[in-house]
């Protein structure tokens, strides 16, 4: 019997070493991917089987078209990885796996390949769409059904606790897709929603316990494909939420090791640094670079070892499977620094190969524009190899933002935050796959960060609707939520009106106060706009170094100019237009998106205190 130490942390029972063996586990566990389908790009697949010795068996199959490749056992005899070759010639169809072992009746696993769905799928996300963040745990309840889910670790339902569930789900989201387009967004992200079957906190969906499940609290696999569909329906687009770092401590491999190194192994806990500098540091310590990306996130998130062959194959799979099963139209890639940086060009250049159009963006967290463009494609900055990693959540420009409408003006101090961030875009391959963004659910809300202060608000909405790459809103910004995030939960509170009984709903313009009302068609009116405009999807930009703290750019294309002119100064301010001679010659009148109104080019533009203009220039 293979023998496990446990280390007991902070009340959370943590995997350190060696292999764990369940006690009555049954012949055939899983088998996983459960299914797959004929005629995908790659003809490879592996099986990870998991059941009572089942490496004491033998493998066989027969179907026309698909072949055994190879049986792989390892440390732990209850595993076999099964290798099989689907050749374009095998048709959709049911195969037995026959699992066989002398004096023992054999296990037999009926395997289904699929034919492929035709319909909309893997679209990839672009500078042309408007992104929605949704925890949908706290976004809406459709079913109350499925609130608690009896056998799951965690059965408490609490909306007073910022740190239990609280019984959003998938169908509360396709409830309120006619919001969403409404206000103009065209590609919805959610926190993931595979199965978090964690004792605590399991509500915002960072620790799977599953890769090819939703979890029952927020629907069904069936279900999340209808979102999907409804969304394409719709005429927008479904981003899924990809952990590659890390799994949940309770996640199944975890209650049965594969092989020791399935995860990182420490001889007691150790905690990441966070710290993604010495990843490009010339002068870095190799034990930075291993506690950094070998580090475990928390006591509850075991750090997988992606130099593991077999952990990048079953992670890769899983991905694939969701895309041509669901529908998916593009990732976001949670803690991408702190990944195997060869594993994830390998999985890029594989998601590349299945689908050619699907796009992806990663979470980097950092606080430099250099640290950030390291880890994005091209080798721009000599890193040495292509990452593949196309966009990024653009944390420089968010920095920018809050310091131009917050920072007393200096020499690189306010606005010229902004002109600074946008100057270091010659690093990347293209700027334009950037993520822009306010908030999201590990920061605090913007309207807090700038003192609920509306105009100024309002200014970083239409910033963040302008500028160059792909803007991203937080659930709830559209109305002004607030809060900070000391801890995260503050900014995770419930949309009000998506449970019934709510005294409010925020959903409808009746149920919104006159300034929820007022931000929100702020931000209708801007998206639609851009939405209407490929002007503001993927126009050039042109930025002008700030004077007396205020920030003027345009976006333009053959067909119409755009001028944004932001001053975050106290006291309105008057500018030229023969400043911008390259951009507005030819033009005469500029036209306000919002309001409507126009001024003549020849005056002097009277831009507000703390506002950002948004001007259409006509002839």
């Amino acid at each position: 019997m293979l023998q496990t130490r446990r280390l007991l942390l902070t009340g959370i029972l943590v995997f350190t070493t060696a292999l764990s063996t369940l006690a009555q586990l049954p012949r055939l566990e899983r088998v996983e991917p459960a299914f797959w389908w004929t005629g995908m790009h790659e003809p490879f697949l592996q099986l990870i089987v998991h059941g009572d010795k089942i490496a004491e068996k033998e493998v066989s199959l027969t179907y026309p078209g698909v072949t055994l490749q190879e049986v792989h056992k390892v440390e732990n005899p209850n595993y076999l990885f099964v290798d099989i070759n689907i050749s374009a010639a095998a048709n959709p169809g049911t195969f037995p796996i026959r699992f066989t072992k002398k004096g023992q009746k054999d296990i037999v696993y009926n395997y289904e390949l699929k034919k492929r769905e035709g319909g909309i799928k893997a679209q990839g996300v672009n500078s042309s769409d408007f992104v929605y963040l949704i925890m949908p745990d706290r976004f809406a309840n459709g079913d109350k059904n499925n609130d608690v889910v009896k056998g799951m670790q965690e059965t408490s339902l609490n909306r007073d606790s910022m740190y239990k569930r609280h019984g959003g789900d998938i169908q509360g989201i396709i409830d309120h897709l006619g919001y969403l387009q409404d206000m103009g967004v065209t590609a919805l992200w959610m926190t993931p929603l595979v199965t978090n079957d964690q004792p605590a906190a399991s509500y915002h969906g960072y620790a799977a316990t599953e890769n090819y499940r939703i979890d029952p609290r927020f629907g069904s696999n069936e279900l999340y494909k209808v979102l999907a569909d409804s969304l394409h329906k719709r005429g927008m687009k479904l981003i899924q939420d990809l952990v590659h770092n890390h799994i949940g401590s309770q996640h199944w491999t975890m209650k049965d090791l594969p092989m020791k190194n399935w995860i990182h192994q420490w001889p007691a806990f150790t905690r990441s640094s966070f710290r993604a500098a010495p990843l490009m540091d010339p002068y870095a310590a190799p034990s930075d670079q291993k506690i950094m990306t070998e580090g475990w996130f928390d006591v509850h998130m075991p750090d997988l070892d992606q130099k593991n062959p077999y952990v990048r194959r079953y992670f890769t799979q899983s991905h694939i499977w969701w895309i041509e099963y669901a529908g998916v139209d593009g990732f976001r890639l949670d803690t991408y620094p702190y990944n195997d940086a060869d594993f994830m060009a390998e999985w890029g250049k594989a998601i590349k190969a299945a689908y050619p159009e699907f796009t992806y963006f990663g979470e980097v967290w950092v606080r430099s524009g250099p640290e950030q463009v390291f880890f994005t494609q091209g080798n721009t900055v000599n890193r040495g190899f292509d990452t593949q990693l196309a966009g990024i959540t653009d944390f420089q420009s968010l920095w920018a933002i809050a310091g131009a409408l917050n920072e007393k003006p200096g020499w690189d101090e306010g606005a010229v935050r902004l002109y600074a961030t946008l100057v270091q875009d010659y690093q990347y391959q293209d700027p334009m796959r950037n993520v822009v963004f306010l908030d999201n659910h590990d920061l605090s809300r913007f309207y807090s960060v700038v003192k609920e202060n509306k105009q100024k608000y309002k200014a970083a909405l239409a910033w963040l609707l302008t500028t160059r790459g792909i803007p991203q809103l937080y659930y709830g910004a559209e109305i002004g939520m607030k809060n900070f995030s000391a801890p995260d939960g503050l900014v995770r509170e419930d949309f009000q009106g998506g449970w019934a009984g709510d005294a409010k709903n925020k959903f409808t313009a009746a149920g919104r106060d006159a300034a929820e009302n007022e931000l929100f068609d702020y931000v209708r009116t801007i998206a639609t706009y851009r939405k209407q405009h490929p002007v503001l999807q993927t126009g050039k930009l042109m930025q002008y170094v700030p004077l007396d703290n205020v920030y003027t750019y345009f976006r333009y294309n053959a067909d119409n100019t755009v001028m944004i002119v932001l001053n975050p100064n106290e006291k309105e301010v008057a500018v030229s237009p023969a400043r911008f001679t390259e951009r507005v010659a030819g033009f005469t009148q500029a036209k306000d998106i919002v309001t409507g109104k126009t001024w003549p080019l020849s005056d002097s533009l009277r831009i507000p205190a703390e506002s950002t203009q948004i001007l259409e220039l006509l002839k």
